[in-house]
């Protein structure tokens, strides 16, 4: 039985400082990976902390890509396949991360929990607190998210490989451990190299409810619109204003409201328009689109073409200029083809005292991308909630769950063999 009073003071002496570093990702910055400096603190951080941990094979290049190998200390002829366990350093650019002021409730009771600046956390609204009685609930003060995602997972991970320091006469094989930046943007691997890794899988450590496992994702594609019209003064503009900001309304008016992430749910792709730029003369229009049936994703690519060729007819003498770029794939495909990998993570959530789940990522992570270059990683719960918001939170009692899991999955695989 493992002491969960120590895992605990572990998690939250990491989870607390990783928080109230700013790594807080730029998708505007398309030049850069990490696209901010502030994700070095993290990296820089981390490492020192992997080599106080005793771990010798550590690297971190040029793109923020931190990876240590935890050696196995099985007996010669036993050798274990090679895991590899994933986090991301970056949190997400929609809500501030600089300034987190963490705080713990204690034995929290369900009631509504104030946050500070007038904002509240009400179970009414986020009805995962109701399942939380007697925990420990962390919180932000309303004015930054938390960062929950990912440095749950990363003090979950780093956690456990603190407890095998703790208990050297463990077993374990080899472990790849793999921080990256820039997951919120999309862009956290594409400089990454799947032949720096020798792992037969590896483990996404970014998911949220107690005991749930993340084997499907969506398909994702994301969009770059630029309408550009013809500008004149407004007072000579009859017959000669080509307006470009009403064609951006126009063609946001198209997309079908039923079709959205607001709209939607379960295996329900969308639209999903996120950010506006521009004038009477040019407006670039960027979004997403998600789907989990890849047919469907093509689908709603036709159309975002279409409905440009229908604002441009509307408007004689525009342009509408789509452009499209994948994002990643639905992970199922990849992990669905050696069962092993779940079978062995859902028997480490049990060992944890969990029922584990088999669910679906309404999202995606660097997990889906590591999938499709071919080593299949399935996403683990953390214990946080509300991502990307002011009113994220996270349970203690998961996150000791999660990283009790980790432990587990890691001694599991040792007694598998090559």
């Amino acid at each position: 039985m493992k002491d969960e009073k120590w895992i605990e003071k572990q998690l939250l002496d990491k989870f607390l400082r990783y928080v109230k570093i700013n790594t807080k990702s730029d998708p505007h910055n398309t030049d850069e990976i990490p696209s901010t400096k502030c994700q070095w603190d993290l990296l820089d951080l981390l490492k020192g902390e992997l080599e106080e941990l005793g771990i010798s094979k550590i690297t971190l290049n040029e793109h923020g890509y931190l990876i240590a190998v935890l050696e196995s200390n099985s007996q010669e002829g036993e050798k274990a396949p090679v895991i590899g366990l994933l986090a991301h350093v970056d949190t997400s650019p929609d809500m501030e991360g600089k300034g987190v002021k963490p705080r713990l409730i204690e034995n929290y009771n369900l009631t509504d929990i104030p946050l500070g600046n007038g904002y509240i956390l009400k179970p009414d609204d986020y009805p995962d607190l109701l399942k939380c009685e007697g925990d420990t609930i962390i919180v932000t003060d309303g004015s930054t998210l938390l960062g929950a995602d990912d440095k749950a997972g990363i003090a979950e991970i780093m956690t456990a490989l603190s407890w095998f320091k703790e208990h050297p006469d463990e077993p374990h094989g080899e472990v790849e451990i793999i921080f990256t930046p820039d997951e919120e943007t999309g862009k956290g691997l594409d400089f990454f190299n799947k032949d720096w890794l020798n792992a037969r899988c590896c483990y996404t450590i970014d998911g949220g409810e107690l005991g749930s496992i993340e084997t499907e994702c969506f398909n994702a594609a994301g969009f770059e619109i630029k309408f550009k019209g013809r500008v004149i003064h407004p007072g000579s503009a009859r017959g000669k204003l080509i307006n470009a900001v009403a064609m951006t309304g126009t063609f946001l008016g198209l997309l079908p409201a039923n079709e959205s992430p607001e709209a939607t749910d379960g295996r329900y792709g969308y639209y999903s328009p996120m950010e506006v730029e521009g004038n009477l003369d040019e407006v670039k229009l960027g979004g997403i689109i998600r789907d989990f049936d890849s047919d469907e994703l093509a689908r709603r690519i036709d159309a975002m073409h279409i409905y440009g060729k229908a604002v441009e007819a509307k408007f004689p003498g525009s342009t509408v200029e789509v452009e499209i770029r994948k994002q990643y794939s639905n992970m199922y495909e990849y992990i669905s083809k050696d069962e092993k990998i779940v079978e062995i993570l859902e028997e480490a959530v049990r060992s944890a005292g969990v029922v584990p789940v088999r669910d679906i990522i309404r999202g995606g992570t660097d997990g889906s991308r590591l999938s499709e270059m071919g080593i299949p990683t399935p996403n683990v719960f953390t214990g946080g909630h509300n991502y990307h918001s002011r009113f994220e939170w996270a349970s203690v009692n998961t996150m000791i769950k999660a990283a009790d899991t980790i432990i587990n999955l890691i001694q599991l695989w040792a007694k598998e063999k090559m």
